[in-house]
């Protein structure tokens, strides 16, 4: 780096990324900042910057370099940032220290492990500090890869064993094997290490009596409420068992859950009647919850809530990796916090790639005339939430009033100009009458639905 950029650099002030030093007097808070910054997203510390942004440098000797690399060596686990001179004048240099975000957080700094906020240095609340260690053992050591303790074989559903491998060697995600003893195919899936089978296993395919008692965290929790709240419950089940048979529960009560709503494509004036959301968004939505859920939490479960205005899937334990619901809007790299049960349901071809699941949520709701799906971190959970369009479609009532207001409310929705009586019959099946369509516009003003501009029959409608 230049002098000319490090002027730069300071014109733009400190940050998060970025801290001054006037000399390397300041040593022990320079190291807490280095910590911080390899506790996140890394940064730089320029010694020999006054606090109103002065570039003035320092008389650097050697003994000053070695200052730095001992309290740099104080840090925990062991880091190592880029050390530059850069001259100011004959005699005065700037010592910028720059770090990369640490690979194995959390680092601490004589003892104490601290967190960039803003352009200050804190140290790092418990919690944060707890999760980033968990974190980091993560590869390792976690629930999913240890020892199904007591498990065997014969705990397990060996035809869903045969059917998954079976599909993963149709789709291409898996070879072809002589051997198809259950153990072997286990062995595909890295399910069984030194002969133990890995809990992973019982996850993906323990039988449900066995799952009721050992692993009471294999549940879905499934419900309709009335309105838009939890106030009154239509249905409300559970059901306990491996993660294709909960995957199969929830679609199930989708089908027999989601209303049915008819749209219409610009081309055509043929009705296409389809669920409110499309299904395969929320089977993705379910997918993640069942590889990126916290299986620690032995009270957890899967929540499917239908509400009149929307539909969510609770997923337990928080987002991991630094990751915020934002991010899932964006390409990023997935790292399934159970990456052995996410790889055979991508062997099997529930998920298609990691790390796209919401993006294809995003284009599958966008597709179906949806709102964006929105993702909430709440109260150490993850809610995936899908929005219907305007509004919720009624139950059929089987004499066409309800399918010719939401095929008047759709038509008005085509044009901000709004659409005279006459207008919205030439768009409508033959037959239909203008008493029909009255009835049916004022059934949808009645609703707060559309409104009328002007009177009789010369009045142009407009949805609201």
């Amino acid at each position: 780096m230049t002098l000319e950029e490090v002027t730069r650099l300071v014109m733009a002030g400190e940050s998060e990324t970025l801290e001054f030093k006037k000399t390397t007097g300041g040593l022990k808070e320079a190291a807490k900042t280095l910590c911080a910054m390899a506790n996140q997203g890394g940064g730089r510390i320029l010694f020999g910057i006054t606090p109103n942004r002065t570039v003035v440098g320092q008389d650097v000797s050697d003994r000053a370099i070695e200052k730095v690399s001992a309290a740099i060596g104080r840090i925990t686990p062991q880091v190592f940032p880029t050390i530059q001179l850069i001259p100011v004048d004959r005699n005065r240099e700037i010592i910028m220290v720059q770090i990369n975000p640490g690979p194995v957080r959390p680092y601490r700094y004589q003892g104490v492990a601290y967190r960039r906020v803003g352009n200050t240095t804190r140290a790092m609340a418990d919690e944060e500090y707890n999760r980033m260690l968990l974190e980091r053992m993560h590869k390792e050591q976690r629930w999913e890869n240890q020892p199904a303790t007591g498990w065997t074989v014969n705990d397990l559903d060996v035809a869903a064993i045969r059917n998954t491998f079976a599909e993963a060697v149709r789709i291409g995600r898996l070879n072809e094997t002589e051997n198809q003893e259950p153990e072997a195919l286990l062995h595909g899936f890295r399910l069984i290490r030194d002969g133990a089978l890995l809990r992973a296993a019982a996850v993906l395919f323990g039988k449900v009596e066995r799952l009721r008692y050992d692993m009471p965290q294999c549940l879905l929790r499934v419900a309709r409420f009335r309105g838009s709240d939890r106030s009154e419950f239509l249905d409300n089940r559970q059901f306990s068992g491996n993660a294709f048979t909960l995957l199969a529960n929830a679609e199930r009560f989708l089908s027999d859950t989601l209303p049915i709503a008819g749209r219409f494509k610009p081309d055509q004036m043929a009705r296409i009647d389809e669920p409110l959301y499309p299904r395969l968004a929320v089977r993705e939505a379910l997918a993640n919850a069942i590889c990126h859920r916290d299986y620690i939490i032995e009270g957890g479960s899967i929540g499917l809530a239908v509400y009149d205005d929307g539909l969510e899937v609770t997923s337990p334990g928080p987002l991991h990796f630094g990751l915020t619901p934002d991010d899932l809007f964006e390409p990023h790299d997935s790292m399934p916090w159970n990456p052995l049960i996410a790889d055979v349901f991508y062997k099997r071809g529930i998920i298609e790639q990691w790390g796209s699941g919401t993006l294809k949520m995003v284009s599958l709701a966008t597709s179906a005339g949806l709102p964006r799906p929105e993702i909430e971190e709440y109260k150490n959970c993850v809610i995936v939430r899908f929005r219907p369009a305007g509004y919720v479609p009624s139950q059929r009532n089987g004499n066409g009033f309800v399918e010719r207001q939401e095929m008047i409310l759709d038509l008005l929705g085509r044009t901000q100009e709004g659409m005279a009586i006459r207008e919205i019959i030439s768009h409508l099946p033959l037959g239909t009458s203008s008493r029909q369509v009255r009835r049916g516009l004022e059934a949808l003003r009645e609703r707060g639905l559309a409104k009328p501009e002007g009177h009789g029959m010369a009045a142009r409608w407009k949805r609201i």
